[in-house]
């Protein structure tokens, strides 16, 4: 059993804080613990509360301190939002931020009363419980609070702990944004079949359900991707054709991605400041 937090208040359920909320649900997380804060609830949420139980934009008179408060809101919107929070959270708790761009150190100071903070960057394929998040911890989250935090982020997926917050910035042009270079390199490979004389429905869907299937055979096998690409490449043959343009020097995927993700990166680290 997943050791979750006695109590919760996830403050924003959109596309990523709902995502999470359903995985929790389904992991084991008692509905009566758990408080949500929406100002604009989707139907698909307010089904869902009806449906579980837990609450959903309760009277702010009867919110208290939390164990665990989430916080889902849109960056831009934290500091509106702070007021109203800050007080939902004390020493015995913890704040756990899947928002982008708001450091540790932001976090704290925004949050004072909290006993700790825990900075995540998860990815979008959290909502079917497929994502990897990457977490780091300020010194006040303990082993009970850290297991906590541990147990909410492996409901949507993978995690991974890192003690160097300065990481953050790449995992985010990596992981976190790495999904729309995914569905990127799907919009290309239609295009490409296009091109090559390919009806476009039949280009789409070849190229949708080989990404689909590479990436289940992948994460069945423990080659690693090289061997993997490798295995896939006779040598003079097609794919070896294709991949001496794709692994060009100087102009081929691994130059653009390299270059992407900096881009990525710095971008990031623009935005915490």
């Amino acid at each position: 059993m997943e050791q979750f937090p006695a109590s919760l208040i996830l403050a924003g359920a959109g596309r990523m804080g709902g995502a999470m909320l359903e995985g929790w649900l389904e992991g084991g997380l008692a509905p009566a613990s758990i408080q949500v804060i929406e100002p604009h609830p989707s139907e698909a949420l307010t089904a869902l509360a009806r449906r579980t139980g837990f609450q959903l934009n309760p009277p702010a008179a009867s919110l208290r301190p939390a164990r665990a408060l989430v916080l889902g809101v849109k960056p831009q919107m934290l500091a509106e939002a702070a007021p109203a929070l800050a007080p939902l959270t004390g020493p015995d708790g913890f704040v756990l931020s899947i928002l982008a761009g708001k450091t540790l150190a932001n976090l704290a100071a925004t949050f004072p009363r909290a006993g700790g903070v825990v900075r995540v960057m998860p990815n979008l394929p959290a909502s079917i419980r497929r994502g990897v998040s990457v977490a780091v911890a300020s010194p006040g989250v303990d082993g009970p609070r850290r297991a906590e935090a541990d147990a909410l982020l492996r409901a949507a997926g993978d995690v991974e702990w890192v003690t160097d917050e300065n990481l953050i910035d790449a995992v985010t042009a990596v992981s976190g944004s790495g999904p729309a270079y995914v569905f990127h390199l799907v919009e290309a490979m239609a295009e490409a079949g296009v091109a090559a004389g390919l009806p476009r429905a039949l280009a789409e869907n070849l190229a949708r359900k080989t990404v689909i299937g590479s990436s289940d055979l992948m994460r069945a096998s423990d080659a690693s991707a090289a061997a993997l690409r490798e295995a896939v490449t006779s040598p003079g043959g097609t794919t070896f054709a294709a991949l001496q343009v794709l692994m060009r020097d100087g102009d081929g995927m691994p130059a653009l991605l390299t270059e992407a993700i900096a881009a990525a990166a710095r971008r990031s680290r623009e935005l915490s400041g």
